[in-house]
């Protein structure tokens, strides 16, 4: 955590970097780049206490904390608290509206399929599980790796169109 903060000072608490991000969360990510699109200023703090805590990512200022398992989400949470509303300056800007769904979507899906699948879970265990004991990380690490697999559909024959589509589909799509 940072140092000691003002009243008015906010921090956005995410799981660790990865990929060159600031965070690679696929959860934190999105909240990441809206908070960041809508020049909201804040800290930036890692919490790896509870690595499959459905809390994650969470906004904190003083006694107030928006946590992402409330209805709505972080972004759901501050927008009712009237503390920061993105939407409400781009409501008529088609491109605000794909940019919003390309993140909460593919960039989540693709974010989470490297991280998990495409780099062997090297990265998975340096976030989310690296502070835990080994055995109990490890554990952790293969309910979620079980649980994403069922999530993509991915078996020993599909893996490599799966990837394609995943990864691939997205990027091809922006380009044309």
């Amino acid at each position: 955590m940072e140092q000691a903060q003002g009243p008015e000072e906010f921090t956005l608490v995410t799981r660790k970097p990865c990929f060159g991000l600031p965070t690679a969360c696929p959860t934190c990510l999105p909240v990441y780049i809206y908070l960041k699109l809508a020049h909201f200023p804040f800290l930036l703090a890692f919490n790896s206490s509870y690595p499959d805590s459905d809390q994650i990512p969470y906004v904190e200022s003083g006694t107030y904390v928006a946590y992402n398992n409330e209805n709505g989400g972080v972004i759901g949470r501050l927008k009712e608290d009237g503390i920061v509303d993105l939407d409400s300056e781009f409501q008529s800007i088609p491109d605000w509206i794909t940019t919003k769904a390309m993140i909460n979507s593919w960039l989540a899906d693709a974010l989470t399929y490297e991280l998990w699948v495409g780099t062997e879970g090297s990265c998975a265990r340096k976030i989310y599980y690296s502070d835990l004991a080994w055995p109990i990380g490890k554990v952790l690490f293969l309910l979620q790796i079980r649980a994403l697999k069922q999530q993509f559909g991915l078996t020993k024959d599909n893996t490599e169109r799966r990837e394609e589509e995943v990864l691939l589909f997205p990027l091809s799509f922006l380009l044309y």
